[in-house]
């Protein structure tokens, strides 16, 4: 992790030898208190039902297969966060320099717990987006799908860090090149070749990204491949709170797997009670296979169509909780990824979900996204720590 960290701080590789507009191709892994639990391989078949077998490593940890891809979509940019927590942007003396954005952010997660990930999404040409490039190439992620655009710059975020660590967002991307990304430029083969398809809400915003975003999620379907959504709720970059709902909720019934937080089920049901199950229940449609709700510090619920419950999380103390859900996210579809089956099972979904819960806890204790997701050594020793 401190290799990263020194990444997100200074960049000085070169790749200036990355075509423009074309892809950048790079070749590239339950617990109970007597052990762990190793999942099967899920075959990316439709529909998806046959598990087979899976290999351990030397380790005694679950190798992870090419079948177990997770494609993330969406927008890749740089976090500035300030080095000091608890002063307004203004105020901070300086900022550190992070690598960000939901969808990247859960594409990193899942390569650092072992798992098999690609990102589809687009940069500036310069050297931010060039940047991001080479942090995805150097985490193991698939970057087969990024694009260059040589006349918009990459996004960027100033991130307010308050006492608490909880953040305030001001964005610069009037428009920034993720929002950009046209239907003709989307790897469609490495979109059929996932597990799952994850993306957010963010693309939605613009054209012509929310077409391709729109298209991109079709083929997936289509294809068999798991939808799974994280709205991720960003309230300044939509027109109005109005025209976010309804772009929110535009694609709500396509998901297969949908995570949302407390502050965003108030939201989207125009400020009900986020933690009445009956409340919860009316933003499950018919084919949700599995809608989960985080809860910060106090873990995540869970519901599926045939049980639902809660698994406590880790008490940590919060730097900075950039990137928490993401891990979040990451640590459940690399599971998930590997055994579809953990939805129907809630003894072994309540064993992912602590781990997931750990991966979100461990990312909060360091400033950034990237820089402080976790790796699958670390959840694990953190998982055996509480049950010691």
């Amino acid at each position: 992790m401190a290799a990263l960290y020194s990444t997100s701080s200074c960049f000085c590789g070169s790749l200036g030898s990355y075509p423009v507009h074309k892809s950048v191709k790079l070749g590239h892994g339950k617990v109970r208190d007597s052990g762990f639990y190793f999942p099967h391989r899920f075959q990316c078949a439709t529909p998806k039902l046959h598990v087979q077998a899976k290999a351990l490593s030397v380790d005694g940890l679950p190798e992870i297969m090419d079948s177990s891809l997770v494609v993330c979509f969406g927008e890749m940019l740089i976090d500035f966060v300030p080095t000091i927590s608890g002063l307004s942007l203004a105020e901070a003396p300086a900022f550190k320099k992070a690598p960000g954005g939901a969808p990247a952010n859960v594409a990193v997660g899942i390569a650092r717990l072992g798992g098999s990930s690609a990102f589809i999404g687009k940069v500036g040409e310069d050297e931010f987006g060039y940047m991001l490039a080479d942090i995805l190439k150097e985490n193991n992620v698939n970057n087969e799908g990024m694009r260059f655009d040589p006349g918009a710059r990459t996004a960027l975020a100033f991130v307010t860090l308050r006492s608490d660590g909880e953040r305030e967002f001001m964005f610069y991307r009037n428009p920034s090149a993720d929002m950009l990304l046209q239907e003709n430029e989307l790897d469609f083969d490495l979109i059929t070749k996932a597990t799952i398809f994850h993306y957010g809400s963010i693309s939605l915003i613009t054209e012509p990204c929310k077409s391709a975003h729109i298209a991109a999620a079709k083929v997936a379907k289509d294809a068999g491949v798991v939808l799974s959504y994280d709205p991720n709720l960003r309230l300044p970059l939509w027109p109005s709170a109005e025209s976010a709902r309804k772009g929110i909720l535009s694609i709500w019934d396509t998901a297969d797997i949908i995570k949302v937080s407390e502050e965003e089920i108030s939201f989207l049901t125009q400020g009900e009670d986020p933690y009445d199950d009956a409340v919860v229940r009316k933003l499950f449609h018919l084919n949700l296979k599995l809608l989960l709700v985080t809860e910060g510090v106090d873990g995540c619920r869970y519901y599926t169509q045939e049980f639902s419950g809660k698994v406590k999380g880790l008490k940590v103390e919060a730097v900075d909780t950039t990137g928490a859900g993401d891990a979040f996210v990451a640590g459940t579809l690399s599971q998930l990824a590997s055994d579809l089956s953990l939805i129907q099972d809630e003894d072994r979904l309540r064993n992912a979900l602590k781990f997931s819960n750990v991966c979100g806890a461990l990312t909060v204790t360091e400033r950034g996204a990237i820089p402080a997701l976790p790796t699958r050594e670390a959840v694990v020793n953190a998982l055996l720590k509480t049950v010691a």
